[in-house]
């Protein structure tokens, strides 16, 4: 059985390497010269910048990658599990170190509000309900049939689901700072705290199941160990290769072209591109039906991401490894990305700092940082030629006023991403970050499907399809499709 895998983020990668532990000769293509995709690694003059994904949760999902093939994860990546999972700070100077120590936490809330405490207790117990439908049973079974959706629908109305995420928090915590703190995890996964389905509120408990880790020497280094297993195990890795066209023997998969003119046979082929560009750019559409069409259109789409990476002559001790710091608004500011599309200078933002775990991310004495600023998609027809430098400049001016003191006069290695980059380079619509938004609407069987429903043969993994974005999101995509092939 010949496989193809195209795109070698973690849910290419992980789809290569389970079909191959089926037996299946398996190619990953990659359009970038290296592999990675969002999970790619820049290096400038010493310092070493993550491209992407840097919380790092589930850990035994990556962990399963080695395993299957009877090798021990410990001989390619070190995992280290972080104390501090991520340190919150408010408009207002305040700050809360958000850990898997429940004892700190709830000294911590009841510093903010005492009557909150037992609200975090119940709402902690409930995400455990929804972690266990959602996650462990849901998460890595198939959604193509409207039918096994319709059996789930009792259990995830009792779970809330139609509620969002922020309406359920409220409905236990009463006090704003802790309804955001602990409302923000759909926007990991490029989703609105305000429409995402409460089901992602699972995420809350996921990581108190198993702490949130850090790769040494980046996320890049699990990227590389994956790498060196795929060799080991003679899976074919084509890099600067850019499927241009996917081909058809009536509605079967037949073939795939590499820059407009290489051809290569395939009996499936599996898709860790993003599913709407490769339905819109790559395949005859001319097939495609009327009611598919439908769907497709009328997905809404998350944010995009202004992305700023910077090395610093000083080494900023105080600063933990995950900062979040909140703009003075929230729902107002989200419904500007989201839905009003347009840039605001009340920004929030998630700061990201390696080189507190990890020195070797920067040369001695300097340190290392990206910040992550959602923003509109580029359905907001933004033009970030003019934007961008303007908009970094605010993003360094709010840090300097804040965490990150003669900030300016520090930056020694610096450039951005924006959507732009999402667009271009990794081929999602619009530029979004995510692909398409976690509503309840475009979740499991109304997301697109890992099985295509337009083609035999053609296949999906990562953050487009079931179960959505994330580490644990597209890795368990992955184990979808070892459950349809």
């Amino acid at each position: 059985m010949k496989s193809i895998v195209i795109g070698s983020g973690f849910g290419g990668i992980a789809a290569a390497l389970r079909l191959k532990a089926k037996g299946h000769s398996v190619t990953l293509v990659e359009k970038q010269k290296d592999l990675g995709g969002r999970a790619r690694v820049f290096k400038k003059n010493g310092f070493t910048f993550d491209g992407g994904p840097t919380v790092i949760t589930a850990p035994y999902l990556i962990n399963e990658l080695f395993e299957l093939f009877g090798k021990s994860p410990k001989n390619y990546i070190e995992l280290v599990p972080l104390n501090t999972w991520y340190r919150f700070v408010f408009e207002d100077g305040k700050k809360f170190d958000y850990s898997g120590d429940e004892d700190e936490m709830k000294k911590q809330i009841e510093k903010i509000n005492k009557d909150d405490v037992k609200g975090y207790e119940d709402l902690v117990k409930f995400t455990k309900k929804i972690f266990d439908k959602g996650f462990m049973e849901l998460s890595d079974v198939p959604f193509d049939k409207p039918l096994f959706m319709m059996k789930q629908l009792p259990a995830l109305i009792n779970l809330k689901s139609y509620k969002s995420v922020y309406s359920l928090v409220s409905s236990y915590i009463k006090n704003e700072k802790l309804r955001r703190l602990l409302s923000m995890h759909p926007l990991l996964v490029g989703g609105n705290p305000f429409t995402t389905t409460s089901i992602y509120g699972l995420i809350l408990y996921l990581e108190k199941k198993w702490g949130i880790h850090y790769s040494m020497g980046g996320t890049g280094n699990i990227i590389k160990g994956l790498e060196k297993l795929m060799l080991e195990e003679k899976i074919e890795i084509l890099k600067n290769s850019e499927v241009t066209s996917i081909n058809f023997d009536k509605n079967k998969i037949k073939s795939i072209i590499i820059n407009n003119h290489k051809e290569l046979d395939a009996n499936n082929v599996i898709c860790n591109a993003d599913p709407p560009s490769v339905y819109e750019k790559l395949l005859d559409n001319k097939k495609i039906n009327t009611f598919f069409n439908w769907k497709k259109k009328r997905m809404d789409y998350s944010m995009g991401l202004f992305v700023y990476y910077f090395g610093t002559k000083k080494v900023y001790k105080e600063v933990e490894h995950h900062t979040i710091k909140f703009g003075n608004k929230y729902k107002e500011h989200l419904e500007d990305i989201f839905d009003k599309k347009k840039l605001n200078n009340d920004i929030s933002y998630y700061l990201h700092r390696p080189s507190a775990t990890d020195k070797s991310m920067a040369p001695e004495g300097n340190d290392c940082f990206y910040v992550l600023v959602p923003v509109p998609n580029n359905q907001s027809n933004i033009n970030w030629s003019i934007e961008g430098d303007k908009f970094k400049n605010l993003v360094i001016d709010k840090l300097e006023k804040t965490l990150l003191p003669d900030l300016k006069e520090n930056i020694i290695e610096d450039f951005y991403l924006t959507p732009d980059y999402f667009e271009k380079e990794l081929n999602t619509k619009y530029g979004s970050g995510f692909s398409i938004q976690p509503k309840f609407s475009q979740s499991a069987y109304f997301r697109f499907h890992n099985k295509s429903e337009v083609y035999d043969g053609l296949y999906f993994v990562g953050a487009g399809t079931h179960p959505g974005a994330g580490v644990p999101g597209v890795l368990s995509s992955a184990k979808v499709l070892d459950k349809i092939i």
